[in-house]
């Protein structure tokens, strides 16, 4: 369980009552290893662990993030996990675009603030508690579709922009955080097709074995942080531990 932490470690999970983030949060509780664990969502949250502090908040919102400073208060974060993401949104009129004749401003907008925009200002956030001597492993959802390298099928104009966007934000905070804590690992993480609300309308098209539950997902996702290195920050892997091009 992320060996390069210490026993006693501080996480913080954002989309902790979504699919992956709350796999991940089961998987972390688990194992006697973590001290605290920061569980934010949008809804309230009732966990049964006194290492759990659950937080209702907003964060793709300048309150919501405010009141996860306010939460972890300068204390060193061992780990960040987000699990925040949007593809489609009924209410909004949000969905994959196929044709340039889809794109929407107001969308385009609302999915780079979620996807792209809420992950680095997360880091923005608890800056002060990720710098020092201590190891952190900053972790994000991003998916293949954001790899600039790897689209040969175009389509998913907004949702493929804003993952490539979240991906250079993430690197280039590695980049910084490496002056200010040598042992900082920043991940952007391809989870797969998961069986969780956001790839539900697009299920029947996903080939027999590749759609997976979020308790698989949240297993390979922790393998996968547990074997990156510092060097390795800033960085683009697969659940299955593959690196993927930017």
């Amino acid at each position: 369980m992320l060996q390069t932490l210490p026993d006693g470690f501080t996480a913080v999970i954002t989309g902790a009552g979504g699919g992956i983030g709350q796999a991940v949060l089961n998987q972390l509780l688990k194992s006697d290893r973590p001290g605290r664990v920061i569980a934010v969502s949008r809804q309230s949250l009732e966990i049964d662990d006194a290492r759990v502090e659950s937080l209702k908040a907003d964060v793709t919102t300048d309150e919501g993030r405010e009141l996860l400073r306010d939460k972890v208060d300068g204390a060193p974060t061992h780990l960040l996990f987000n699990a925040i993401g949007l593809l489609h949104d009924e209410r909004e009129g949000i969905s994959p675009e196929k044709r340039l004749e889809d794109l929407d401003a107001g969308a385009l907008a609302t999915l780079f603030n979620v996807n792209a925009i809420t992950p680095v200002l997360l880091i923005q956030t608890l800056v002060n508690s990720l710098k020092g001597r201590h190891p952190a492993i900053i972790a994000s959802l991003s998916a293949r579709v954001g790899s600039i390298g790897d689209n040969a099928l175009g389509g998913w104009y907004g949702y493929r922009a804003s993952k490539a966007a979240h991906n250079m934000f993430l690197r280039t905070a590695a980049i910084e955080l490496a002056r200010y804590n040598r042992q900082a690992i920043v991940l952007s993480l391809h989870p797969g097709t998961t069986d969780t609300g956001l790839s539900q309308p697009f299920q029947s098209r996903v080939p027999e074995g590749k759609l997976f539950t979020s308790d698989f997902v949240a297993e390979r996702l922790l393998a996968v942080m547990n074997g990156r290195r510092a060097e390795e920050s800033g960085s683009f892997w697969d659940w299955a531990g593959k690196p993927i091009p930017f």
